[in-house]
């Protein structure tokens, strides 16, 4: 009797075990299938302090005295021609270590070059004045910043009107060999990239750039590359919180069409 009652419970833990699995499996497969737009964890790793503003999140990398990203969500309803007065430039608050000062770009023949644009967020003068801290912006050239630079970030807020909502992830590429500006050393990023991830049928479908710091007149969609390359220069792992299945399918991809430029 012992015996018997000692193998129906062993039976009995082995179907719950089985039923277990299964249903594991399918939870995870719904939730790669149907993944939660609205509430998405899309923040890349990072390899420095992260710093999560109010209106945007970045990682600051003392080294290089400048952000290896910025990530916000920016939809449709917040897109304004609102105008606003452009503070100065100020220290970021929240960057132990102290973002690097305004005056090290006097002189030096770059720009204040925003990683998270103004213009995404003209919607309200707090989340326009955050923009305005120097962990925010990176090098550029006159004729880059005003020229493909500023072309990208048109088509994005072009694209964020027709399809409501993208994710948006921007910086530059920091490697130890990069020319510096000012008694800071702020590096001077080679290439800048950025990356867009927006929900089409249910499922996330990404767009990356990659642009080397020069004046360009190419059409845009001729610097789309792979996320695995900017991942592969940058050390960086963009959209962990994907189901793997899905991250490294859309990572792999060049497919640019279904944007229509």
């Amino acid at each position: 009797m012992v015996k018997k009652t000692v193998a129906f419970g062993a039976v009995g833990i082995l179907t719950a075990a089985i039923l277990y699995a299964v249903f594991f499996q399918q939870s995870a497969k719904k939730s790669d299938e149907h993944w939660d737009v609205e509430n998405f964890d899309f923040y890349p790793s990072a390899n420095g302090q992260r710093i999560q503003h109010t209106f945007y999140t970045l990682s600051y990398r003392e080294a290089f005295e400048q952000a290896e990203w910025v990530a916000y969500k920016l939809e449709a309803n917040q897109l304004s021609t609102t105008y606003r007065k452009r503070p100065y430039f100020i220290y970021d608050p929240a960057v132990k270590t102290k973002s690097a000062n305004y005056t090290n770009y006097k002189n030096s023949g770059y720009t204040k070059g925003h990683l998270c644009p103004a213009a995404d967020r003209k919607f309200s003068t707090e989340a326009f004045n955050e923009t305005f801290y120097t962990s925010n912006i990176s090098p550029q050239t006159l004729a880059f910043n005003a020229g493909i630079w500023n072309r990208l970030e048109q088509k994005v807020r072009y694209w964020v009107q027709r399809d409501q909502l993208l994710y948006v992830i921007t910086g530059g590429v920091l490697r130890d060999d990069l020319p510096t500006i000012g008694p800071e050393k702020v590096a001077v990023p080679r290439y800048f990239y950025k990356i867009l991830l927006r929900e089409t049928k249910a499922k996330p479908e990404a767009i990356a750039f990659l642009i080397p710091h020069k004046k360009s007149d190419q059409p845009l969609y001729t610097y789309v590359v792979s996320i695995d390359k900017i991942e592969a220069l940058t050390g960086i792992d963009f959209f962990p919180a994907l189901a793997d299945e899905t991250e490294n399918f859309i990572e792999a991809s060049t497919t640019y069409t279904t944007w229509n430029f």
